[in-house]
């Protein structure tokens, strides 16, 4: 049976403009391994990454490009607060996804959601759509409109 996360993010694709097709990769558990399966370049993989406010407790998700990672201090002040750490449990339950399959669309709750700017020298990204094993592809802006993302700096290399 196809996961409830898959489903969700399958309906929010498909109600796209354009509608956009769910694909099937190897099991990648990294961006580079994820890219190595697609054929495209490590920044072309749009990671899902969360932080937690330490005032308000709310989650924060910052769609990065592959190679680099948020700059923690950037990233504070997009939020207008000090960010942290959150876990498994909390993401799960705000999110509706276990961690290797957060997909930047889907989620169970609106999350307020920032987009690496270095997305947007591709004509395609991907990003996981709710499992391991599921990715999508589009132009970086459809994805940024998709999740609502704020596109913004914030990101270094790794």
């Amino acid at each position: 049976a196809m996961s409830k996360s898959l489903k969700r993010v399958k309906s929010a694709l498909f109600a796209s403009d354009p509608p956009l097709e769910v694909i099937e990769t190897d099991q990648a558990t990294t961006a580079k391994a994820a890219a190595v399966s697609l054929g495209c370049a490590v920044d072309q993989i749009a990671k899902s990454i969360l932080f937690e406010g330490e005032l308000s407790r709310q989650l924060y998700l910052f769609v990065t490009a592959g190679a680099r990672q948020v700059n923690l201090e950037h990233a504070a002040l997009l939020a207008g607060e000090p960010l942290g750490k959150t876990d498994a449990a909390r993401i799960r339950a705000v999110t509706g996804f276990a961690i290797g399959g957060v997909s930047p669309v889907g989620h169970l709750t609106g999350i307020c959601t920032f987009f690496d700017e270095t997305l947007l020298n591709y004509q395609k990204i991907y990003a996981a759509a709710g499992t391991p094993i599921h990715v999508f592809g589009c132009a970086p802006q459809q994805m940024a409109d998709l999740c609502q993302g704020r596109i913004s700096a914030f990101s270094r290399q790794m």
